[in-house]
Parts: structure tokens; C-alpha cells; sequence
């Protein structure tokens, strides 16, 4: 009998995926990660706890603890709070520092979720590693989930080929309301349990309050980029991506005012009056950091520039330093650095990269 060792996160769909493995005939073997460690680094008074009185990550290990339980798996615990930190948390900050807007969660797959858990799960025998994320792998091919408004290949981007071999994803070929069908025939206490959202060491705090702790506010100027005229105050210019609308706090205007970019060396936020701007829209961007996982190099697919985008005819440039230069003639909206562009061929996801520079009529665009 092949062993396999899932990702238990105290949720709804590592629980099913669970469940699956076990129909499917595998010798299955539960793994709760810690990755953050909340009293350990000045940040306790943002803390918030559940209504039985303990903070949301212990809530989470207890919950995957009953469902193995129930399905007769064992669990075990692995922290990986200093390896996180190292390659996970420190990559967030340092992108902050530049004024872009980094994906945590992607890192979080690439370094943690599918090296150190796969590492963890060969020292317990496994032949597979499975997790409960919304994605297929045939014939070694990263493809999308059935229920395309729940697919997660666009976090899986970075993880390399050779890191998906001997992967399972046991709910990709599943939509969400199954998933938690499965669940409640099963009577378990997950099935009805909210989805998490959001960065995962942040949860439900206040994510000003949350980056206080780490990094040092810096307000300055709100300025209309198409007019120069200062409209507020920002409080530091991390805490803002690009196409926001909420949390501006200007007042004295009616308009709908969205961020479209950032002058570190000013400390300025621009922003702009409508979300057609012409500021917002860019035709195309360099991406680095390339992960590819198609067989053959490309130069016609689709992309997505952010989590639920609707995939974007492109034309793929290849350049030197693991760099893409992807076009998209017809404009995109809010294409942000920092970002993660994601490849697709139908549906099959071929990696991506990282959102590098943003460009306009082969232009380097002076505000982002």
C-alpha cells in the first residue's frame, strides 16, 4: 500500500482531500505545519483569539486533530517558524521596502508547503505528498481545477517541476459545493467551517497595526496624478497597492479615486480619478524569476497578473537573466510589481514569474 502524507490545515478541503486518499486505497498520514509563531517577535497585542480563548493557529491544529481522529489517520506536527521567517516573511518585507506588492503565499508553496513539508513527509515514508489545494496534475502537466472560480494554480506557480513529481490533489477534479458535501456526510466539525483568507500570518488583524511591529511608518502626500494637486495623507506607503479604492481617507471629493503609483524617494501616493484612467492600463511588463514548466519555450499563450483575473491573450519575448518580456497590446488594468504574472496554455498552468517592471508603448512607466 503507497503512503501519502497530506497537508492537514484545519479545513474544509484538506479534511476531504483526506477523505479521497483514504477512498482511493492510500496508507494516509496526517501533517499539521506551524509556521508562525505569534509570541515570539513583539507583535502579542495584535493578537486575537477564538471564542473559546485560544489564538486562531491553535484553533486550526485542534480542528485537523478531531478530523483525523474521525477518519482513523495519525497527525503529526512539524513547526517550520524559522525557516518561514527566512525564506517566506523576510522576502515580503524586503518587497514592501521597494514599494511593491509581494505575494507571501506563493513563496509560502515554493519553499515551505512543497521542499520543507516534502522533505518532512520522505523522514515519515511517504511516496506522495498531497494538500487540499483546488488543482490537477496529469501526466506530470499543472493543470486548473474543475471549479475554475476556486483554482489555486496560480499559487502554485513557483513550485518547479521536479517538485511536483509524486504530488497529489485529491479535490481538483471537485467543485467547492461537493467538497463540502463530502464533509457533512462524513459529519465533519470542518464542513461548515469559514474559508480562510487572506495572508496567513496576518488573519484577521489589522494589517496596519500588524506591519508596525516590523517596519516603520512613513506618511506623507496623496497627490493627483493628473492634476499635481495634494489631496491628504497617506500613512506609510507599504500599506497600498495599486488600483486600491478603500482606506484612502480623502475627503472633500465625490469621485472614486483609485491608487495607480508610488514615488519612493518623495514619499508620494499617486492616485487617480476613475478605474479607466489611463494611468491604470499598461500594455505590457517584464517579468524575472521565471519557474517554467512547459516543455517547450513559447511565445502565444494567456496570463493571469492577479488572483480571479481573467486570463489575458500575451505574447511572450524571452530575454537573458531568467526574464520574460510579456505583451499585451489591447491594455490591462492595475498590473502591479511585485505581483506574480502566471502562464497558461489552455489549461494547463506553465509557472510564471515575477511582475518586474510595467511598461506603456515600450516605456518604463516613470510612476510605478
Amino acid at each position: 500500500m503507497k503512503k501519502v502524507v497530506i497537508g492537514m490545515s484545519g479545513g474544509v478541503d484538506s479534511s476531504v482531500a483526506a477523505i479521497k486518499l483514504k477512498e482511493q486505497g492510500y496508507d494516509v498520514i496526517g501533517l499539521f505545519m506551524r509556521n508562525w509563531d505569534s509570541l515570539a517577535d513583539g507583535e502579542y497585542n495584535t493578537i486575537q483569539t477564538t471564542s473559546e480563548g485560544i489564538c486562531p493557529q491553535e484553533k486550526d491544529y485542534n480542528d485537523a486533530k478531531a478530523v483525523c481522529d474521525k477518519l482513523g489517520i495519525p497527525l503529526h506536527r512539524k513547526d517550520f517558524i524559522k525557516e518561514y521567517w527566512n525564506y517566506v516573511f523576510t522576502y515580503f518585507l524586503d518587497e514592501l521596502k521597494k514599494g511593491r506588492t509581494p505575494n507571501p503565499d506563493i513563496m509560502c508553496n515554493k519553499y515551505i508547503k512543497f521542499d520543507m513539508f516534502a522533505k518532512t513527509a520522505k523522514e515519515l515514508g511517504a511516496d506522495y505528498i498531497a494538500t487540499g489545494h483546488y488543482a490537477r496534475i496529469e501526466n506530470g502537466k499543472l493543470l486548473k481545477a474543475i471549479d475554475e472560480n476556486k483554482d489555486q494554480t496560480y499559487f502554485l506557480s513557483q513550485v518547479s517541476k521536479e517538485q511536483l513529481k509524486n504530488v497529489l490533489f485529491p479535490i481538483g477534479d471537485i467543485k467547492k459545493d461537493e467538497v463540502r458535501k463530502i464533509a457533512k456526510e462524513h459529519g465533519l466539525l470542518t464542513a461548515t467551517k469559514k474559508d480562510s483568507t487572506g495572508i496567513c500570518f496576518i488573519g484577521e488583524r489589522n494589517f496596519a497595526k500588524f506591519l508596525e511591529n516590523y517596519l516603520p511608518n512613513t506618511p506623507g502626500n496623496i497627490v493627483n496624478i493628473d492634476t499635481n494637486e495634494v489631496l491628504g495623507k497617506h500613512i506609510g506607503l507599504m500599506y497600498y497597492t495599486i488600483g486600491q479604492r478603500k482606506g484612502l481617507n480623502i475627503g472633500g471629493t465625490s469621485d472614486r479615486m483609485f491608487v495607480v503609483g508610488k514615488d519612493l524617494d518623495k514619499n508620494i501616493l499617486y492616485v487617480c480619478i476613475g478605474e479607466d484612467n489611463d494611468y491604470l492600463i499598461s500594455d505590457s511588463c517584464i517579468i524575472e524569476d521565471v519557474n517554467y514548466l512547459g516543455d517547450e519555450k513559447i511565445t502565444n499563450c494567456t496570463a493571469k497578473f492577479r488572483y480571479r483575473q481573467k486570463d489575458v491573450p500575451v505574447e511572450l519575448t524571452w530575454l537573458d537573466n531568467n526574464e520574460i518580456l510579456v505583451k499585451y497590446p489591447q491594455g490591462v488594468k492595475r498590473v502591479t510589481p511585485g505581483q506574480a504574472c502566471v502562464l497558461y496554455h489552455n489549461d494547463e498552468c506553465l509557472g510564471g514569474g515575477i511582475i518586474k517592471t510595467v511598461q506603456k508603448n515600450n516605456k518604463k512607466l516613470w510612476y510605478l
